[in-house]
């Protein structure tokens, strides 16, 4: 089907199978402008991104496009897609302008110099060339580094080789850590059977003491002793059950 009848269809009869081909048809009319837009932005911003946001700048273009405005549709999308890309970029840029302007004067100026010494460029080389303290260099870079956004969905090179997205390798602090509810079901069971290797008199101390939240003093009227001799036999219970916890794990 011809793209005049492609137009016709979907201006008549807003076909929604005639949208996607016209879409289809401009797509590399976004590509085109990413590449373009690309060149004048931080690495920060992908050009895959842009691409994204061009394509919803193309779909805006298409539904509110009108021919008897007289301008072409190619014309009227282009505007769009620029837009809608350098829209999202400012969404994105939280920096004040001058400070995006001194930013890209960095990009700009390393990447010269860098071609044309051949090498790695210092801050101070950076400084003096664009006639700031380095000081100031070295904050530039760093508000730099703050806007460095990575894509989630970006894929990586796993420890076996495979490829997997960033997203995977973030830690859940929500979800409970496997290993370490392992580790901890093995240091009740030992604790426990370290507790039974102990009399029934150092079992009620502990029990009492760390079960029912009773006091020194208070175990001491339990047992009849005074609250000096309850803390001398929780401390030689304490140390017994260490010597026992340190010899099952070394066995």
């Amino acid at each position: 089907m011809s793209i005049d009848l492609l137009w016709e269809k979907y201006i008549t009869l807003r076909d929604p199978e005639a949208r996607q081909k016209i879409i289809l048809l401009h797509l590399p009319l976004v590509k085109h402008l990413a590449g373009r837009v690309a060149v004048k932005l931080p690495s920060f911003i992908l050009r895959e991104d842009l691409e994204s946001y061009g394509v919803i700048g193309l779909m805006e273009a298409l539904d509110k496009y009108d021919p008897a405005m007289g301008h072409s549709f190619d014309s009227y999308a282009y505007h769009r897609i620029r837009g809608a890309m350098l829209d999202e970029v400012r969404r994105q840029n939280w920096l004040p302008r001058t400070a995006w302007q001194k930013n890209q004067l960095l990009k700009n100026t390393r990447e010269r110099l860098e071609r044309e010494q051949g090498e790695v460029i210092t801050n101070e080389v950076l400084a003096k060339e664009m006639g700031i303290p380095v000081e100031e260099v070295r904050q530039l870079i760093f508000n730099a580094n703050k806007m460095y956004i990575q894509s989630l969905d970006e894929e990586v090179a796993g420890h076996d080789g495979s490829q997997m997205s960033k997203l995977e390798l973030l830690e859940d602090t929500n979800s409970p850590d496997p290993l370490s509810i392992v580790e901890e079901k093995e240091s009740k069971r030992l604790l426990a059977e370290a507790i039974e290797t102990l009399s029934e008199r150092e079992k009620l101390i502990l029990a009492l003491y760390y079960s029912e939240g009773l006091t020194l003093k208070e175990i001491g009227q339990v047992l009849e002793v005074s609250e000096s001799r309850v803390c001398q036999l929780h401390s030689q219970v304490m140390k017994r059950l260490k010597k026992t916890l340190e010899s099952m794990l070394n066995s």
